[in-house]
């Protein structure tokens, strides 16, 4: 009896339009020839912790997987990943061990040697995390060589709402990109979202990696609603405000990042709708050297 051919019986299901057949995403080194066009190195990186708070919580897992791509957004290919499991110094809760299926037994007597980090990403132009507001800031403490290194977001830095995503979880999204994966484990997490990067957004036709280049390269413009009253509140969420509660950053105060040529008019409309009156309010240049840390 011959072998089944399954991606023959897969494209003919899915070309009915009554099914949508999802592979299972296997990692791979190439994706397209260079062609002598210059290469860039960037680094996707990914980090399991105990916890949600970077001063108090511990990383547990550490994936870095370097790829190669084109000024374009165009990626050519993927190196030798670095992954490492370190023992915390609390005991891994429960709930995580759920989440990731990491527990003390795999962790016991493990650690990530700093110094291999550095020399990791001494090389990198650019370190991509599909939510970098979290994994930036455990990183950053965990090794401070990565405060020198530009970053850029997958998740927040695509408009994946305006190409017709309800939703910004990267399993959703590579669902959406037609695969499937063992999900929460750092190194798949890493190779899952590279191959995110290389697939094209639905309606703009623009590849994932280019969105992202051009939105990561902008610098943009902080801006603290600082003392701004509390019956208010509810006017700034609707324009896009949001809370610093967590003691994350300069100030706990309602804030808003906008480009440069929108920064005239935000002020304008803080002193007109919210303080009515001139106030001196805080704004802060971010450049994808300190967007996603603390000093922003």
């Amino acid at each position: 009896m011959s072998h089944p051919d399954f991606e023959t019986m897969a494209a003919a299901l899915d070309a009915t339009g009554e099914y949508r057949v999802l592979r299972k995403l296997k990692p791979r080194r190439e994706f397209q020839p260079h062609g002598g066009v210059a290469a860039r190195t960037a680094l996707f990186v990914d980090v399991e912790t105990t916890g949600l708070d970077p001063e108090r919580n511990e990383i547990i897992e550490l994936a870095m997987v370097p790829f190669t791509y084109g000024a374009d957004g165009s990626i050519f290919g993927t190196g030798e990943p670095f992954h490492g499991l370190r023992e915390p110094d609390e005991p891994i809760p429960a709930e995580i061990t759920a989440i990731t299926g990491i527990d003390h037994a795999m962790v016991t007597g493990k650690s990530i040697d700093r110094d291999a980090v550095v020399g990791f990403i001494e090389s990198a132009d650019l370190i991509i995390a599909h939510n970098a507001s979290f994994d930036r800031r455990f990183l950053e403490r965990f090794c401070p060589a990565f405060a020198h290194k530009p970053w850029a977001c997958s998740n927040s830095q695509i408009d994946w709402k305006g190409e017709g995503f309800e939703g910004t979880r990267l399993a959703y999204l590579v669902a959406g990109a037609g695969y499937f994966y063992e999900r929460h484990r750092a190194l798949n997490d890493c190779y899952a979202a590279i191959e995110l990067l290389a697939t094209q957004l639905p309606r703009s036709g623009a590849l994932v990696m280019a969105s992202l280049l051009e939105r990561a390269r902008v610098p943009t413009w902080r801006i603290w609603a600082s003392h701004a009253p509390y019956d208010l509140k509810d006017t700034l969420k609707a324009r896009g405000y949001r809370w610093n509660g967590g003691g994350h950053g300069p100030r706990r105060a309602w804030f808003i990042d906008v480009l440069d040529n929108e920064k005239t008019a935000e002020l304008h409309f803080l002193e007109t709708e919210i303080y009515r009156g001139e106030m001196d309010i805080p704004t802060k240049r971010i450049d994808a050297f300190d967007r996603f840390s603390d000093r922003a």
